[in-house]
């Protein structure tokens, strides 16, 4: 459950021509479970390969990883280590929702039911350790950077781009603002047409990115307020406080100067209590267990040349991809990063 900001920030739309050059932090658990809730087929199955692997991840990490490497950006993928013992109850709450997904999934395609199936599919979406495996090995072939975080992987990127080694954090989740990003890119990896849950309509869904500073400023919050409201709503680590949206949360964490002040007064005006310490949850925002990247083997992953030979025998002959459109993107892929190489050494 990401936190409820969205009403809050201040955004623009963002052409990817205007990251040409800039390196970026992705979220990668959060891109994977896009393109596993995307590419799947009309009754919500997943694309797999004759073995019966799923393959949606590597069909939506191969393509548009290169569609981001042809508009000169250079992606970073950071993936999750050991969640935090905070976010363990969520992650068993999804856990739970996914089996239950699963199941009304299986009804529905018996009852032949396909729209109702490919939703319940969507929502049955999980990672493995197959999917970040495959994935790691994926990215090497492809010369691609890629970190493995110590706790959150989206807590690493903000990290990464407060220390100026990247120049935004990608993710769809808002709490990248409350780890105090200066930027976060959105939709970088699913722009495109998107049906909307439970209607026949399409909508276009464009990159955009958050200023962190312009959003402070314009909800007149300081950082450590911005956490106190995203607590009041709720993030992945804590549940909001019912009857609390994010109008009211910005009211509450203007008018009070300490976090007792927020317990005090959730209390008396609504009668209850949060279910943890929202001090340790403040203190994982402001103090994550990041880790620091080296710069200079950073930039050695991100001079890296793609292995074309690698490529097609990984995803043709081991997944079962069509040999003759991968052969085309990975000429594509390292033609593109041979030619930025060369413009960097002259």
């Amino acid at each position: 459950m990401s936190v409820d900001l969205g009403k809050l920030i201040v955004k623009r739309p963002l052409k990817l021509e205007e990251l040409n050059g800039r390196s970026i932090a992705i979220d990668a658990y959060n891109v994977l479970y896009q393109f596993l809730t995307i590419i799947r087929g009309p009754d919500g199955t997943p694309l797999k390969d004759l073995k019966g692997n799923v393959t949606s991840h590597l069909s939506g990490l191969f393509y548009r990883t290169i569609e981001l490497v042809d508009y000169g950006i250079k992606p970073i993928y950071v993936f999750d280590g050991i969640p935090s013992m905070l976010k363990q109850k969520t992650i068993q709450a999804r856990m739970n929702r996914r089996d239950e997904a699963y199941q009304a999934w299986q009804k529905a395609k018996e009852a032949g039911e396909m729209d109702e199936a490919r939703k319940y599919a969507q929502q049955s979406t999980r990672i493995n350790k197959y999917v970040v495996e495959s994935s790691k090995q994926l990215l090497d072939y492809m010369g691609i950077a890629h970190i493995n975080a110590p706790s959150e992987g989206e807590a690493q990127a903000c990290e990464m781009c407060k220390k100026g080694l990247v120049y935004s954090a990608a993710s769809q989740d808002y709490d990248t603002l409350l780890f105090a990003t200066p930027r976060v890119v959105r939709n970088l990896t699913i722009s495109g047409r998107r049906k909307l849950p439970k209607k026949n309509v399409y909508v276009n869904v464009e990159p955009e990115i958050v200023d962190l500073q312009e959003t402070l400023k314009g909800v007149g919050l300081s950082q450590k307020q911005l956490i106190w409201a995203g607590i009041l709503l709720g993030t992945d680590f804590n549940e909001g406080i019912d009857g609390v949206g994010p109008v009211t949360a910005v009211k509450i964490a203007k008018s009070s100067k300490t976090i007792s002040d927020i317990e005090k007064y959730v209390k008396e005006k609504y009668s209850q209590e949060f279910e943890l310490d929202i001090r340790e949850v403040e203190a994982l925002f402001t103090k994550p267990e990041v880790s620091d990247v080296d710069p200079k083997e950073l930039n050695k992953q991100l001079s890296a040349l793609p292995d074309r030979k690698k490529i097609i025998e990984f995803m043709c002959n081991e997944h079962d991809f069509s040999t003759e459109r991968i052969e085309k993107f990975a000429e594509k892929l390292w033609e593109k990063r041979v030619s930025v190489k060369q413009q960097r050494l002259f």
